[in-house]
């Protein structure tokens, strides 16, 4: 049985992989043509949705969401998110849709040398990307995101900057409160559940699961500094380890 789990399992993934690779060759380059000609970006979240769907249903992975009253959508906020699987950036992706074309996404930069055919839909729907080492470019980034936030764009953010192997939070860095401050919108907790055991670490292949994500009440930055980002992001901590103390929906 375990042994057939796995053939259905790797034949599920190499149809997802497969899926989104020829959606991104085929609709990327149109979807690119139709946002430059029509000054049309939205299109490229259509398209979005559609390749992710895609590659979802393909591998088995459902997602519930609640909480939905929370998302800001007539005003940018930080959505910050608790990471363990490279399946959390597209359910999240998902699971805000509702504020399409304004959610915007704050990347690691060297994702634009592995997919370089999507980094000019990136630029030109405003995802920012973030090279963690370079301090020049990460103040031109913390600039770039503050000021999208102020015009009413949203953001998810992974504030541990990378994935825990463990499941439990990891140290948040500080650079997401420092833009949410600068930009004066509200940081919105979010925990996403069940995504680790989708993809184990070093394997391709995904595994069928229910992932869980909560949206949690959104706290507020208005008249704080950027000397409260330490308490600010200590808030946000707490409020996501409250809701992943929950357990998955």
């Amino acid at each position: 049985m375990n042994l057939l789990r796995s053939i259905v399992a790797f034949f599920r993934s190499l149809s997802a992989y497969l899926g989104v690779s020829f959606w991104v060759l085929i609709f990327g380059p149109l979807g690119m043509v139709l946002a430059i000609i029509f000054r049309w970006p939205s299109v490229l979240y259509t398209l979005g949705r559609g390749g992710v769907s895609l590659g979802l249903m393909a591998s088995g992975i459902r997602y519930r969401v609640t909480g939905t009253e929370h998302i800001q959508k007539n005003q940018g906020a930080m959505y910050m998110v608790n990471h363990a699987s490279n399946l959390e950036p597209p359910i999240v992706y998902m699971a805000l849709k509702s504020i399409h074309p304004m959610l915007k996404i704050l990347y690691k930069a060297e994702l634009r040398r592995v997919f370089p055919v999507l980094k000019n839909a990136f630029d030109l729907v405003g995802f920012v990307p973030i090279q963690r080492n370079n301090r020049d470019q990460s103040s031109m980034a913390i600039d770039r995101v503050s000021l999208s936030l102020s015009k009413g764009a949203s953001f998810i953010v992974f504030p541990e900057g990378t994935r825990s192997s463990s499941g439990k939070l990891l140290p948040f860095k500080k650079g997401g409160f420092v833009m949410a401050i600068k930009g004066q919108a509200r940081i919105v907790p979010v925990a996403i559940q069940g995504a680790a055991a989708a993809m184990r670490k070093g394997s391709p292949i995904i595994w069928p699961v229910t992932v869980s994500v909560r949206i949690g009440a959104p706290i507020d930055t208005e008249g704080l500094t950027t000397g409260d980002r330490n308490q600010l992001s200590a808030r946000a901590r707490e409020s996501i380890q409250q809701l992943l103390s929950m357990g998955p929906l």
